[in-house]
């Protein structure tokens, strides 16, 4: 079994390495290299930044307006925010209630949330 990048992963490796070198604000890193405590106001700016690139719930499938991205792609994604000391994405709507309300909610929900 060959476990090694495509080209394209490298090319996506590449492209999600310079986000997070240009826009992981240096505090926040820095917090998150010391294992610190995060504000909500912190917490809410980094969301923010990822969100204005679509990068905010990478799990998610485009009908919902995540990227669609593969598991490849998540991991590589995972790697390089723990690479550039980027704070973790608070798990709780994005990646626990958001799922069943795709799964299980009515298209009024949907919409609403």
């Amino acid at each position: 079994m060959d476990l090694s990048y495509t080209p394209d992963e490298i090319a996506f490796r590449d492209e999600v390495r310079a986000f997070f070198r240009d826009n992981v604000p240096a505090e926040l890193a820095e917090k998150m290299r010391l294992h610190k405590t995060f504000t909500k106001a912190e917490m809410e700016r980094w969301h923010a930044i990822l969100n204005a690139r679509g990068w905010l719930a990478v799990a998610w499938p485009p009908e919902f307006g995540g990227p669609g991205w593969t598991a490849v792609q998540r991991h590589i994604f995972d790697e390089e925010m723990n690479r550039a000391h980027a704070p973790r994405v608070v798990p709780f709507g994005v990646n626990m209630l958001a799922p069943v309300l795709m799964k299980f909610g009515s298209k009024a929900q949907q919409d609403y949330y």
